[in-house]
């Protein structure tokens, strides 16, 4: 019997990604799935010399810059019938032709989600032991802290809030249940048994900031969100309270955050900011309470092979008939960060 024929897959992101995305194992098992030439990786949907490949493409397997899928990708890929995302959101790739026409979009998002929450996770037991500002305070003195000093150091019953139950937002609750602190969730789509499974008191987001130690973004950057912690809603968390973004800048007021950080009333990890990266005359790089990270909590590293190989197990089930796991619908894209 003669061989089914390979579904033809072309690769769209960045080529500097490439290799650790999909490391000659992973590569060996995308030929045996799929009609694919790891040497050509398509930058520009309009580039004549990827025109052929691009026409008889029936998947994409994307990445970190990957072009929009809009109505002109779609019409360089008559044939496109699934998108394979190697990274985190599909929500700046996907434009609304694609959806129109149908295309199977699948995305490693929940992958990325784990470095993100493990970061996080990291970040909070540290600002905890609020290990920032005795590192400051080491580098300046020399010496070890009274026990004044450290009254109010320490996790236990340490409350942590937690504001979007996304997949790094469910990760990051799950990663927290060994530990001996208080978890407060706000999500508007979360019900209090729904969150009390999870591990956390469901509150509203004005409660949530008025009674937590430490505050930990995770929700999507959509148009209702936007500036979601303004002036008056960062005023509510409590002196020496500790901000954390890994999510989106967007979510803050980056200027009523600054103020609140220039003056040393509040703490903050941000390894997001708005705008990204911050102008160099930001005072946020210097400022002793902020620690701050050029966007290096999702996948960097070893960790983008995570990512690979769910693009792979995806392409395998698809080839096969199978459903896929990590599917995204449109709807999704208004509530998954």
């Amino acid at each position: 019997m003669p061989s089914p024929q390979l579904p033809r897959a072309v690769f769209a992101m960045d080529p500097v990604h490439l290799p650790l995305l999909f490391p000659q194992p992973l590569i060996a098992r995308l030929r045996r799935t799929a009609d694919i030439d790891p040497g050509l990786v398509v930058r520009d949907f309009t580039d004549p010399a990827t025109a052929d490949a691009l026409a008889s493409a029936e998947v994409l397997i994307t990445g970190w810059g990957c072009p929009h899928l809009d109505a002109d990708a779609l019409t360089a890929t008559p044939k496109l019938s699934a998108v394979l995302h190697a990274a985190g959101s599909v929500r700046s790739l996907v434009g609304d032709a694609l959806w129109e026409r149908g295309v199977t979009v699948s995305s490693a998002v929940t992958g990325n989600a784990l470095p993100v929450a493990e970061y996080t996770l990291a970040m909070i037991l540290l600002a905890g032991k609020d290990t920032f500002d005795h590192r400051e305070r080491f580098r300046r003195s020399h010496a070890y802290p009274t026990p004044a000093e450290t009254a109010a150091t320490g996790n236990l019953g340490r409350r942590i809030g937690v504001i979007g139950a996304s997949r790094v937002g469910r990760r990051l609750l799950e990663l927290l249940r060994p530990f001996d602190l208080t978890v407060l969730l706000h999500d508007p789509y979360v019900s209090p048994a729904e969150a009390a499974a999870l591990g956390a008191e469901l509150l509203s987001l004005e409660d949530l900031l008025r009674h937590s130690d430490i505050v930990s973004l995770h929700a999507p950057d959509i148009p209702e969100t936007h500036h979601m912690l303004d002036r008056t809603r960062l005023a509510l968390v409590r002196d020496g309270g500790v901000l954390i973004n890994t999510a989106r800048g967007a979510l803050v007021d980056h200027e009523a955050l600054t103020d609140e950080l220039v003056s040393g009333r509040l703490s903050a990890v941000l390894d997001v900011t708005d705008p990204e990266p911050l102008p160099a005359g930001s005072p946020l790089y210097q400022l002793p309470n902020v620690f701050l990270t050029p966007h290096i909590a999702g996948s960097l590293g070893n960790e983008l092979e995570r990512l690979g190989h769910i693009v792979v197990e995806e392409l395998e089930r698809l080839a096969g008939g199978l459903p896929p796991v990590h599917e995204v619908r449109h709807a999704d894209l208004t509530r998954v960060a």
